[in-house]
């Protein structure tokens, strides 16, 4: 397991920017959000294209609350991979990127709320 992960400095940024926008909640909030939207949307990751850790820092307990073995579950099964894996927290950090930079391109042309943009996606489907 892990007990930190960094995102990339264009992400720091980016969740600042989409906390405000969307009004969903904190920071961490946001990026449990873009985790589970980039699995959600069934994306795989390349681990040799990971960005920079000079971003938001996040430790495990504040990222997923009370419910990470369900995270890392859902995490592991989409990857084919054991909880022990090495790479596990790269994974994660690679699925926040990725679900904030998805959030950010599909929310810039949505009119309305933040709620509304996620009641929209899950109603039609993430994929």
């Amino acid at each position: 397991m892990f007990n930190t992960i960094k995102t990339s400095k264009e992400n720091k940024e980016r969740v600042v920017q989409l906390t405000r926008k969307l009004n969903l909640g904190a920071e961490n909030v946001i990026a449990r959000i873009a985790f589970a939207y980039s699995l959600g949307n069934e994306h795989k990751v390349n681990l040799s294209e990971v960005h920079d850790s000079q971003g938001k820092e996040y430790t495990y307990k504040v990222l997923f609350g009370d419910y990470g073995d369900f995270y890392m579950a859902i995490l592991c099964v989409h990857y084919n991979i054991h909880i022990s894996d090495k790479d596990l927290a790269r994974y994660v950090k690679m699925h926040i990127d990725d679900g904030l930079e998805m959030i950010e391109k599909e929310f810039k042309n949505f009119s309305g709320s933040g709620i509304d943009f996620l009641t929209q996606r899950i109603e039609g489907g993430l994929t």
